[in-house]
């Protein structure tokens, strides 16, 4: 549980610097704790995508990641981005990222700011 905890925790943060780096990736909210409690809901779903439908994905698309030497995993990051995109609309919650490029880039930067909060952040049982 406290791993789920601190690999949300990473996530919220990875999308956090996304919004804040990117103008296409939008987060509002009527006050700063709207915005954070968005943001982790947020991180939730994106957590849970990843964990569902990315592997799924990655075997469909095996032969792709081999002819391509793994560049397709950014097209894929981008893919569950903008499917969380899609699902936090459903949510109401007020996260939108506007365009695949942009989702390309986002993906770049959560999976970088997300593996390098995962290494800092304690390892949970």
């Amino acid at each position: 549980m406290k791993n789920f905890l601190v690999k949300t925790i990473a996530n919220a943060g990875a999308l956090a610097v996304a919004v804040w780096l990117l103008d296409k990736i939008t987060l509002t909210g009527d006050s700063t704790f709207k915005k954070v409690w968005t943001l982790l809901l947020v991180a939730l779903v994106f957590g849970l995508v990843n964990f569902l439908v990315k592997p799924i994905v990655k075997v469909l698309t095996f032969p792709l990641f081999i002819l391509t030497l793994g560049l397709i995993t950014l097209v894929v990051n981008a893919l569950m981005l903008m499917l969380t995109s899609w699902l936090s609309d459903k949510l109401d919650l007020s996260f939108h990222v506007d365009g695949f490029w942009t989702a390309v880039l986002g993906g770049l930067i959560i999976s970088v700011v997300s593996w390098a909060l995962n290494v800092v952040l304690p390892e949970g049982d």
